[in-house]
């Protein structure tokens, strides 16, 4: 927002007071209302200012003037709803379009803008057993209803329980640009209590007493109903009529009703809260039927081996659910017992003794006593002891050999299989090996195990350069992830060695880099040099450059040396960016190139002088004295802060005379007739309008300016010329012809014969 106000002696400065809320300033001396903050239409739609004159004593000597600020909305805030999750409960066989819940969202937006217009749609539906879905929701109001196909197949004995994600938009939905929130909706899907009867069978002459009853319509559904555990009596106490679960309804709320003896309400309802309370009613229960450990053979005493896992289904943090843990059974008892320890509150296992020897006992069956202070459960862990790590991978073979491959093989090519053997108990850590390179600093290959079998798969990791590295020299190392022994140390049966030999491949040249970008004046000479891109070729071959998708031929480039100059003149009105590639070719047989993109960004200069954005308009004849016509300028050029525009009129003294012209704002003036005795008639006025660019430039142009008589709605008034209001003797012919030829064509439809008639 700028806006400029004129200061006028005496007056040198300006002072802006009212709600300016440290956004909204003035420029006490350049008189530019201006912003240093963003206006917020959700904190304040109005901001109500005064602007007063000063002189150089800082005293008031004109104003105060009232501005007013009407602050726009943007969209700038997401629609949010009401809930992160709605519940609903539907009916079988409601029908289409009958609507059981509503979701709601706002926005904080303007409410009488499409910012704040929401548009709500169904984006998952889950499950979705049918081609069809089952819910629709009104777009506008977030009503839920079965579809057409969900008053067919919602049935609860097939699926009782439905998750919908509901989307709402801004923006009415029309636009990519729309904030968007999402929300879940739980429907639960209840059985058809309106359901026909079985047929009635009544026989005839019945002599029982009338009216009879013949049968019941409703639900045939002869299950147990939802028992509700509550009853109240007519002094208004409340009952439980059955023993309660909290594992199965932690709480209930109900309403409760007073109503006099026609059935009317005597008060509002009252809501009762009622919370079932926690009794311990239920044991441990083990999180696997068999949970297993492993543990090394020389495993340091105290260690930690694993967790034991268990719950409780009574309340959560309460002694009702608290668990605590005790061995009861280690079985084999050798070669001692009680070799391990649980930690009694969290279930963790230890060692508790450094005796393990797989040699006596490769596993061991340890049952633990998990109780909650009431009931008491079993649970069953079995524990491995595992070889330890005391022998070390040896190399089938120690050399490899020498490979040789091109240096275009592609990345993740097996180049070799290899293979080395650990003696330590198979398929755990103490026998798994991990092949490392040394020698291979870039990381350009590397090795992938089959821990099934040990075997390593020599692979490129990454992108061969002969120029770069033509010969690798490497040494693998295999080794175990678990630790050796004290004592034991890889020694060279460990190690292997390759050697890998690139050959060389003719590669495209290759640019320093893919992107060159330029700023340049848009103003620049012809000829002027503007950048130089270079490239090599990876086998030294000679390079030539040449540029294409250069469109306007403002360019151009040396083929040897890579640098760019001008050709033509630039024009940044037409082209902001100018976009070339650059293409590099090695001079060799087989010629191969590779491109680069310049982007030159022009720079503007002030080449363009300001014209009018209209040049004609008019004044209603007479004149009455007083009337003005606003005129805008215009100028493709950039400035560095805003245009502004200085309005005067050319011509002599006759314009000088007739006319006036005053600027205000920075693109505005009013143009005006100094006085009401002009004929009316066609007038050119001459203008000179110069803006504000460095150096400033002037446009010359003519206001055509009409004074003319006008119409009730004051628009011009053209009469017609009575030479044009008449038919022409040519115009006159091709009228009868008209005529004449509807005549025949009509004659000839009447006179046709009906075919089916014939």
């Amino acid at each position: 927002m700028c806006f400029t106000y004129t200061i006028e002696p005496p007056a040198n400065s300006l002072r802006l007071t009212g709600e300016k809320d440290g956004i909204i300033e003035i420029g006490a001396k350049n008189g530019i209302l201006y912003l240093n903050g963003s206006l917020d239409w959700e904190t304040k739609k109005v901001h109500r200012l005064q602007v007063e004159a000063l002189n150089e004593k800082g005293e008031r000597v004109k104003g105060p003037f009232s501005i007013t600020i009407n602050v726009e909305d943007i969209n700038d805030n997401p629609p949010v709803f009401s809930q992160s999750k709605y519940y609903g409960e539907v009916r079988q066989n409601s029908r289409p379009g009958k609507v059981f819940m509503h979701v709601t969202a706002t926005d904080r937006d303007d409410p009488t803008t499409p910012n704040a217009q929401l548009l709500y749609s169904i984006l998952h539906h889950f499950p979705s057993p049918y081609e069809e879905i089952l819910f629709q929701i009104d777009n506008k109001t977030g009503a839920i209803s079965p579809s057409m196909a969900g008053n067919k197949y919602l049935d609860p004995e097939k699926q009782a329980d439905f998750l919908l994600v509901v989307t709402v938009k801004d923006l009415a939905g029309m636009s990519g640009n729309a904030f968007t929130s999402n929300a879940d909706v739980a429907i639960t899907v209840l059985e058809n209590l309106w359901k026909a009867p079985l047929p009635v069978f009544i026989m005839e002459n019945s002599t029982e007493q009338h009216p009879l009853s013949i049968t019941k319509v409703g639900s045939r559904n002869h299950k147990k109903p939802a028992r509700f555990p509550f009853i109240i009596d007519q002094n208004g106490t409340i009952y439980a009529t059955e023993p309660l679960d909290r594992e199965e309804k932690d709480s209930y709320v109900f309403d409760a009703f007073a109503k006099d003896n026609y059935g009317e309400a005597l008060a509002r309802p009252l809501k009762i809260s009622v919370t079932v309370g926690d009794m311990n009613d239920n044991p441990p229960v083990c999180k696997r039927a068999l949970t297993i450990f492993e543990v090394q053979e020389n495993e340091i005493v105290g260690n930690y081996i694993g967790t034991l896992h268990a719950s409780d289904m009574d309340q959560k943090d309460t002694l009702n659910s608290r668990l605590q843990f005790r061995i009861v059974d280690q079985t084999p008892k050798i070669p001692i017992d009680n070799l391990f320890i649980v930690q009694k509150e969290t279930g963790q296992f230890q060692l508790s003794s450094s005796s393990l020897n797989r040699r006596v006992a490769s596993n061991y069956s340890v049952k633990v006593e998990v109780s909650d202070g009431v009931f008491a459960t079993l649970c069953d862990v079995w524990i491995n002891v595992i070889d330890i790590n005391d022998q070390i991978p040896i190399f089938e073979k120690s050399d490899y050999g020498s490979l040789v491959i091109p240096e275009d093989t592609q990345v993740g090519k097996i180049l070799l299989a290899i293979q080395a053997n650990d003696a330590d108990e198979p398929f755990t850590g103490s026998s798994r090996i991990i092949y490392q390179i040394e020698g291979d600093q870039n990381e350009t290959f590397r090795i992938e195990t089959d821990f099934r079998t040990n075997r390593g798969y020599f692979k490129i990791n990454k992108i061969l350069d002969y120029e770069t590295s033509p010969v690798y020299s490497l040494t693998i190392l295999a080794k175990n992830p678990e630790p050796l022994v004290s004592g034991i140390q890889y020694n060279s049966s460990s190690i292997a060695y390759v050697q890998i030999h690139i050959t060389d491949v003719n590669e495209a040249p290759v640019f320093f880099k893919d992107t060159y970008i330029v700023d340049v004046f848009e103003n620049v000479t012809v000829g002027t040099f503007v950048t130089s891109v270079k490239a090599y070729d990876p086998e030294g071959a000679q390079i030539r450059y040449m540029l294409i998708s250069n469109s306007r031929n403002w360019l151009r480039v040396d083929s040897y040396t890579g640098d760019i100059y001008t050709t033509a003149p630039f024009d940044r009105e037409i082209e902001k960016a100018y976009i070339v590639q650059v293409v590099a070719t090695e001079q060799s047989k087989e010629s191969r190139s590779s491109t680069a993109q310049l982007i030159l960004h022009l720079k503007d200069v002030n080449d363009n002088p300001p014209s009018l954005v209209k040049n004609s308009i008019f004044f209603c004849y007479p004149l009455s004295g007083g009337e003005k016509i606003e005129i805008e300028a215009t100028d493709p050029d950039e400035h560095r802060l805003y245009p502004k525009f200085i309005f005067s009129l050319g011509g002599g003294e006759t314009i000088q005379n007739d006319w006036i012209v005053h600027g205000f704002g920075v693109r505005r003036a009013h143009f005006s007739p100094k006085h009401p005795n002009l004929q009316k008639m066609q007038y050119s006025i001459p203008l000179k309008i110069s803006d504000n660019g460095n150096p400033p430039l002037q446009g010359n142009v003519n206001l055509q300016v009409n004074i003319c008589e006008c119409t009730e709605d004051k628009t011009c008034f053209v009469p017609l010329d009575p030479d044009t209001s008449r038919p022409t003797v040519a115009m006159a012919v091709g009228i009868l012809v008209g005529v004449l030829l509807v005549i025949g064509k009509w004659h000839s439809e009447m006179t046709q014969p009906d075919c089916n008639l014939c």
